[in-house]
């Protein structure tokens, strides 16, 4: 059992939620018995649903269908939490990756949102108030800035390098404003994305995890774990998750299918302790009321036909994929852009950063002058807190080009550092 005092962490907004009535009998009904009666709720008959079922092809030429009886329930109102069966389902897989030691106490719970970026605006607003300091790795997920500031979230930026995250540079942070503010004006919330991040490609080693995790401990923090990328890592075995670490109940994790399954599906999940899970589901009640039903029965049949072996597989191919593309990007750079650039070869995901030499700023040259060569790329200030600093980084994906356009882009990008080398 945790010992956490949860309701400390919640915002006013999320203290404030309470219960929908109606929601609850949603639930409820979803795990009924087929005797029960239902004059309560408000929701359209299936009968006038004008869909009867549907049948998907997958590219090995099997099919998943969606029968009459699956089709009603993915057509109407569900839990706010998620549709049972994959419900279950994620829980097998939190299960199977990452053994949490809070599911032992039946502590953790998990809820299906409308992709992960859903969840972590929803998990953001649950813990942050206006003018409230979060800590936050930098450079940071360009999605994750654009939530946080019109909060108005003091984001107080921690220090990353090669292997990610730094622990010093956390402690240091935490160390400073210890003697500077009152014990109400500390943060709270951690905020990390700990595999072949974006924008950096880089992954957290368990080394660091242990230490990170240790100082949350220290300070009482909880640990927002973004890990969209974290069955795209190059190397085997996967590093362990926050989330396998957490002995207290103080990880929030957000996984996602986009870039395994389906990226317009909009299936992600939250994964935590239950009173935190719970006031998510409170927001989703109010705001999504849940993820598409459609799209979370599909995804529990793929999964279900797939079974965790399957599932695995399925990772494994995705990732060897991109790992190729990597290769491509760094063959690339490493032919076009040897004293124009430096770079650390990534980790995993689908993105690589760069340090432009003998540039001081990349905004002009990647906004304007590079899409007039026909290659397009982020400029590093995308990813910073303060978007109108100069920074001489740049971001390159190489999960859609072909290798043929991966190789010309580089070059063109080297043409282009170039020509603003030598003006």
């Amino acid at each position: 059992m945790s010992t956490l005092n949860y309701a400390s962490y919640l915002s006013r907004i999320s203290a404030a939620r309470k219960q929908s009535p109606i929601r609850a009998i949603t639930a409820l009904l979803s795990r009924s018995p087929p005797t029960m009666i239902s004059l309560a709720a408000g929701a359209p008959s299936a009968e006038m649903f004008p869909f009867l079922q549907a049948s998907f092809r997958l590219k090995n030429g099997e099919v998943i269908e969606l029968d009459e009886s699956v089709m009603n329930k993915a057509l109407q109102y569900s839990p706010s939490a998620g549709v049972n069966e994959l419900l279950d389902t994620l829980k097998r897989i939190q299960s199977h990756y990452h053994t949490p030691p809070t599911m032992k106490s039946d502590l953790l719970d998990i809820c299906v949102t409308t992709g992960s970026q859903d969840g972590l605006s929803k998990v953001f607003e649950m813990l942050l108030e206006e003018g409230q300091p979060l800590l936050c790795e930098t450079p940071t997920y360009s999605g994750t800035l654009a939530v946080l500031k019109p909060l108005g979230v003091e984001i107080v930026e921690v220090a990353t390098d090669e292997r990610g995250l730094k622990p010093d540079s956390l402690k240091a942070v935490l160390a400073t404003l210890q003697q500077q503010r009152t014990p109400d004006r500390m943060p709270k919330v951690l905020y990390t994305s700990p595999t072949a991040s974006n924008p950096g490609g880089v992954t957290l080693p368990d080394d660091r995890k242990r230490v990170i995790y240790e100082i949350a401990k220290e300070f009482n923090l909880l640990i927002i774990e973004d890990d969209p990328y974290y069955f795209l890592q190059f190397q085997k075995p996967r590093t362990t998750s926050f989330l396998s670490l957490d002995v207290d109940g103080r990880v929030i994790r957000l996984d996602s299918f986009s870039k395994l399954l389906s990226s317009g599906l909009r299936v992600g999940f939250v994964t935590g302790p239950k009173p935190l899970i719970e006031r998510v589901v409170l927001h989703s009640q109010i705001s999504t009321m849940h993820c598409s039903g459609l799209s979370q029965m599909l995804v529990w049949k793929l999964l279900d036909r797939w079974g965790i072996e399957g599932f695995d597989a399925h990772a494994d191919k995705v990732t060897e994929f991109y790992r190729q593309k990597m290769e491509v990007m760094v063959g690339a750079a490493e032919k076009h852009l040897k004293g124009l650039a430096v770079w650390n070869k990534p980790s995993g995901g689908m993105f690589m950063w760069m340090r432009l030499l003998g540039i001081n700023d990349s905004s002009n040259l990647i906004n304007e002058k590079a899409v007039k060569k026909e290659v397009l790329l982020v400029p590093g200030n995308a990813f910073m807190l303060d978007d109108t600093q100069p920074t001489p980084y740049v971001r390159a994906s190489y999960s859609l080009a072909t290798p043929e356009q991966i190789e010309t882009g580089v070059k063109r990008l080297a043409d282009l550092i170039r020509e603003e080398q030598r003006q």
